[in-house]
């Protein structure tokens, strides 16, 4: 990768002036004309600071600094090291707490590294091969073997799961190719995209929320995902109460 280029597209690519960036990393800009022509040579923390600015995902700060001839500054540890045991302490500790509503956590890639009991909900009746740890939820999602048969609104909740996909082209476009296009909904939207989906305890109306560890610097940690379904109403509740074997008030 060449550093000044990866740099350039980077920063036109967040829409920023090289003056912007340049005031947000405590330089000049014509410094940074510099260094994007290759006519400056950015040190090591220059390089760090930039990333920073530039708010990059860690794994991309990584490729920044390889691509200026640096080591990476970010580890990355398998979820499995000892060092991020308190980070699946964490995992499930959530997961249990957000029953009896389904939730779940995934890779960067959205591959499941870890669902709650109450996640079955969702997963009922999918072919065995697009299940369990490894697998990938947005194929599970959008799969006609998967949860897609079962989704009362497939073509909106389809350009909800595409949207994420914008580093996995070749899943999108696999993905793409299994649902409906999407029409434009009449009159109110609403306040979010909700899960319309049947199930063996009723209709569902579910939305989602997404939650990540806002402070990592594990490029492994800083990439998880947890997404957690919730009621949209309250016939919903019940019915997730009552198939987790809990009353109601007890959340």
């Amino acid at each position: 990768m060449d550093f000044p280029r990866a740099l350039r597209e980077r920063r036109t690519g967040r829409r920023l002036s090289q003056l912007d960036l340049a005031l947000r990393a405590g330089t000049t800009q014509r410094h940074l004309s510099f260094i994007e022509s290759g006519r400056s040579v950015a040190g090591r923390n220059m390089v760090v600071r930039l990333a920073e600015s530039l708010e990059l995902p860690l794994r991309e700060r990584n490729e920044l600094l390889l691509a200026a001839g640096y080591a990476p500054a970010y580890p990355e540890n398998a979820l499995d090291d000892p060092v991020l045991a308190p980070v699946r302490t964490a995992i499930d500790h959530i997961l249990r707490g957000h029953l009896p509503y389904p939730a779940l956590v995934v890779d960067r890639d959205g591959n499941l590294i870890a669902a709650n009991d109450a996640f079955s909900v969702i997963t009922e009746g999918a072919a065995a091969e697009l299940l369990g740890p490894g697998r990938n939820m947005y194929r599970l999602a959008l799969h006609p073997e998967g949860v897609a048969p079962r989704i009362r609104n497939l073509a909106e909740w389809a350009r909800h799961i595409l949207a994420r996909l914008g580093h996995q082209e070749d899943l999108r476009a696999e993905l793409a190719a299994y649902v409906p296009a999407l029409e434009p909904a009449d009159g109110h939207l609403g306040f979010a995209v909700p899960l319309h989906l049947g199930s063996a305890v009723g209709e569902l109306h579910l939305m989602t929320t997404v939650t990540t560890f806002a402070t990592a610097v594990d490029v492994t940690l800083a990439e998880l995902k947890l997404e957690a379904f919730l009621p949209v109403d309250s016939a919903t509740a019940e019915a997730l109460h009552a198939a987790n074997g809990q009353a109601p008030g007890n959340m």
